[in-house]
This record gives structure tokens, sequence and C-alpha cells, in this order.
């Protein structure tokens, strides 16, 4: 259910980068910016299909002074469901073959078993079955690459909930006018009720009555 534009490019290659000492490892700083956008629509509405989270896929290459190349490791990441800076790091392996023999062409001659398709690092496309075996697949630890991941999110739920909110609260104020406009409209009410009721009592008192107090008066 994700999508990306047409016009993004969904894999690169990064800048090579020597290595400096720290401690007891060689650290690579490759400071490589990446812009990656992507679209999800969710066809089934149903609570028990959660979505599946974009992954990232990466291959760590060494390249050395007789442009001899070599894998160093193979690792992916899932990019985080929550927006914000996350710091991930993210060990990596690579396939080896078992003997001398391997070893010493990869250290005289350079190249190394690589994997023909990037998938194989979490869950093959091609897999089709309920459970993964790599019972035979023989692969060492190598290292750690480390992201820094600056997450945006944007969805339309967000504006649904701003534009209820705002809707609540122009409610609420049209409500607050109606409750003034209601005080205003009941004293004017009790006032004419009042107003009537001197006048009926005014009617019905004797007439005499009322033009001797109008004279003294």
């Amino acid at each position: 259910d994700w999508s990306s534009p047409a016009f993004q490019q969904l894999s690169g290659v990064t800048q090579t980068c020597a290595t400096k000492t720290v401690g007891w490892d060689n650290v690579a700083y490759f400071c490589y910016p990446f812009t990656l956008e992507m679209f999800f629509t969710q066809e089934n509405e149903s609570e028990d299909c959660l979505p599946q989270w974009p992954v990232l896929y990466f291959e760590v290459l060494s390249l050395d002074f007789w442009q001899r190349y070599r894998v160093e490791g193979y690792g992916s990441l899932v990019l985080p469901a929550s927006p914000g800076l996350h710091m991930v790091t993210i060990p990596t392996w690579r396939p080896v073959e078992l003997g001398t023999v391997a070893e010493m062409r990869r250290f005289f001659i350079g190249g190394s078993p690589e994997l023909e398709d990037m998938t194989y690092v979490r869950i093959p496309t091609t897999f089709k079955g309920e459970r993964l075996s790599r019972f035979g697949f023989r692969t060492e630890t190598t290292g750690n690459v480390t992201f820094r991941l600056y997450c945006l999110q944007q969805s339309k739920a967000f504006l649904e909930t701003s534009a209820l909110r705002l809707r609540m609260q122009s409610v609420l104020d049209r409500l607050g006018g109606f409750s003034q406009q209601s005080s205003v409209y009941n004293v004017l009410e009790a006032f004419q009720r009042a107003r009537r009721r001197m006048q009926e009592a005014r009617e019905s008192l004797p007439q005499d009555l009322i033009s001797t107090s109008a004279s003294t008066v």
C-alpha cells in the first residue's frame, strides 16, 4: 500500500570515505544526505490489518589502494513510525565461504560472495511460505552503520482533527453568543411582563382614586 513519486529514485550510492581509527575500530563518517518521500493509501479498513512500514536496505563496500573492492556487510532498517529525530544503529553481516582459499582470494585479489537479491537481508520478495529457513547459509558479523533520520508525517486525519477542533470552538462561541442573546431576551420579556401587570393594576383601580392621586401630585 506504499507508493512514491515517479521522479524519485529509490536507490543510490554514497561517496567514498576514508576511515579513521577511533579506539579499536575503523570508523567512516559518510554524512551522506538523502531524502525519501512515501505515500500510504490504506485499502483495508479493518482494525486487524496493520500497515507494514517501509524498509531501507543497505550494503557496505570497501575499496583499497589497488582498487580492489570487497563486500563488508549487509543490513536493513525499518523506517521509524513516529515523527522526529531518530538515531538508529544497525549491525551488519556478510556471507562467507569455508576454507582458507576463499579468505586468501578475498585478501589478495578482492571480491567476495554477494547477494543477488538485496531483500534476502530481511524477507526475500520471492518467499511465499510461512517459515523462512536460512539453514546452511554461513555469515559473520562485520560492524555497525548509524543512521540519523529526520521523519515528517502528514495525514488527513490530522487535518480532520484540527478542523473538528476549530468547528467545536466555533460552535461553543456561537452557543456563548446565543446564551448572551437569550439572557437579554429574558430581561426584556420580564420587563414587558412587569409593565403589563402595572397597566392591568392601574386599569383595575377606581377612577376617583386615580384622579385624586393625580391632583395631589
